[in-house]
């Protein structure tokens, strides 16, 4: 029988070793019709959400869910892409038969994936990040904040407890906060801008919920000066191109047009 401990609580024989690990998948997604633009889009990227940039939103996450960053590793790949990796404690230290040691099994890492498809234009920028604490610290406090950094059209989430702990009298303990889906760890104004859609396994703490922006407009989406120049007719063939890349990664499957 599970324990969930609802509504209460939980009193803990000794450190919490449930292990909560959040992942992200979040695209952007841009039409550049001029190969120029394409590669200018993609310098773009490079620039936007470099080693740096992702070093300083993995730190404001960190401050967030109330950790402490033991060590930060950074990279930029040639010719794109960048990579960022934070190893993270509760910052609870305890003692046991007079050692120290610090709880370090946490961390937060993220990878950036910029690419195009040179025949139709469509340039689709993703960020992976995963976010694995230890202990009392969780990853859902900064679902918004972390939605909120990035230009994001498409958001896939999987959030999953794993392991167990013990209470006082030595009962496990497999989940200790209520929770039915992660949007309930999404603030309502943010879920007002998505179509959202849940695939959840209660039963084994395993909760997937994916994100879909609802209003497309145009402006946010087109990249290079060609674009200013478009026919209503030829915005209209873009934007439907827009939402077919949508719609096929929030999916996961390729959308074949009829005719």
């Amino acid at each position: 029988m599970i324990n969930r401990c609802r509504g209460r609580k939980i009193k803990l024989h000794g450190f919490n070793n449930l292990t909560k690990s959040l992942s992200f998948n979040i695209y952007d997604i841009c039409y550049a019709r001029s190969k120029a633009s394409q590669l200018d889009y993609l310098e773009y990227i490079d620039e936007e959400y470099n080693s740096e940039k992702l070093r300083c939103i993995l730190e404001e996450v960190t401050n967030i869910i109330e950790a402490k960053v033991v060590n930060i590793s950074t990279q930029d790949y040639d010719p794109r892409g960048a990579s960022v990796t934070v190893l993270i404690n509760e910052g609870h230290y305890p003692r046991t038969e007079g050692v120290l040691a610090h709880l370090d099994k946490s961390h937060i890492a993220a990878h950036t994936y910029p690419e195009n498809n040179t025949n139709t234009g469509i340039s689709t920028f993703r960020v992976d990040i995963d976010v694995s604490t230890c202990g009392m610290i969780s990853p859902l406090r900064a679902l918004d904040f972390l939605i909120d950094s990035f230009d994001s059209d498409i958001v896939l989430m999987d959030y999953r407890v794993r392991g167990f702990t013990r209470d006082i009298n030595g009962r496990k303990i497999y989940i200790d906060h209520d929770i039915t889906s992660i949007q309930d760890y999404v603030s309502d104004e943010l879920l007002e801008k998505y179509t959202a859609y849940d695939i959840n396994i209660v039963s084994d703490n395993i909760f997937h919920t994916k994100m879909v922006l609802k209003n497309l407009k145009m402006e946010n989406y087109l990249f290079g000066p060609e674009s200013e120049k478009m026919t209503k007719n030829e915005r209209g063939r873009i934007k439907s191109l827009l939402k077919k890349e949508m719609q096929e990664i929030f999916e996961c499957r390729n959308i074949f047009e009829r005719g």
